[in-house]
């Protein structure tokens, strides 16, 4: 195995994600999953669907827009959030995974830390389990990924959302978090978990500094070497306000900016708000890109 202190073998990009009932094909262009927070505390729309009928009408437009997935989660992970308990947070998501499930062909992921509720939107229709506790938090989470046969998101995080931006400490941010996601990768091969349903996500803005997240953006292909497709879930995060130094600022930009950054270091899976502004501007850096290219060889 490579540590990622050595250099980038594009041989080793993971090319698809099995979920539960289809793969996911990585063709060079990052995959979309778009995010709907049915939460009324979310740091980045402020509870904007919040309501079922408006969460709903989000994931259809988004679909519209071109994700390539919908990651639908009920309780909010920012800094210093309040967790919520299990019937809450079924009562918040469960109608929307049933509805999209039936009115969308786009897969869905569930992002949560319960397996209650993780279950109860597999059963609804959802094909993937998005875990910001890497299926550490929830005994029961780690059996029923196996059980269900689904993909998986695993994700890194320092700390939980109540502590996690207290004081984030790394000797040697990247090596420590590759370190980690190997480990977390084995255990939930060993468990039962096919390899070809495991994807990892260093975890931007979760128990990290700004220049933590800067420095894991820079150092993304890295993390192929784990063989596994990366999620990048920068979208709209307060390091993007930091380096344009405005906190009210629209990240927007800031946010298509990172993404065509780490996706041209291939890295397979962008979460986003701005599926459209992210899209479009992939579908013309590409363009160009590849014009360069063709003139260079002829």
């Amino acid at each position: 195995m490579m540590s990622p202190r050595e250099s980038f073998d594009a041989s080793s990009v993971a090319n698809g994600w099995t979920l539960r009932q289809q793969t996911l094909d990585y063709t060079g262009r990052p995959l979309l999953m778009g995010i709907i927070n049915v939460t009324p505390d979310s740091f980045s729309d402020g509870g904007k669907f919040w309501d079922a009928e408006a969460a709903i009408k989000q994931g259809l437009e988004l679909v519209r827009q071109g994700a390539d997935l919908l990651d639908i989660g009920g309780e909010s992970t920012r800094p210093y959030s309040q967790p919520v308990e299990t019937a809450e947070e079924l009562k918040r998501v469960l109608p929307v995974v049933q509805a999209l499930a039936a009115q969308t062909d786009v897969p869905l992921s569930i992002d949560t830390s319960k397996a209650a509720v993780a279950e109860a939107a597999l059963a609804a229709g959802a094909q993937v389990i998005n875990d910001v506790t890497g299926l550490e938090g929830d005994p029961g989470m780690l059996p029923l990924a196996v059980e269900s046969g689904v993909g998986v998101c695993a994700m890194h995080m320092q700390g939980t959302p109540q502590t996690m931006q207290d004081t984030p400490q790394y000797e040697d941010v990247v090596q420590e978090i590759y370190d980690y996601l190997q480990q977390r990768r084995d255990q939930l091969a060993d468990a039962g978990v096919s390899l070809k349903r495991i994807c990892l996500d260093v975890g931007i803005g979760f128990g990290k500094t700004h220049q933590h997240n800067i420095t894991l953006l820079a150092n993304a292909s890295r993390f192929h070497q784990l063989g596994c497709p990366l999620m990048v879930g920068h979208s709209r995060k307060g390091f993007i306000a930091h380096l344009l130094g405005d906190k009210q600022a629209d990240r927007t930009a800031g946010s298509v900016g990172v993404a065509l950054a780490v996706g041209s270091q291939h890295v397979q899976v962008l979460r986003v708000h701005d599926v459209a502004a992210v899209r479009e501007a992939w579908l013309l850096f590409e363009a160009t890109r590849n014009t360069q290219s063709n003139q260079s060889t002829q």
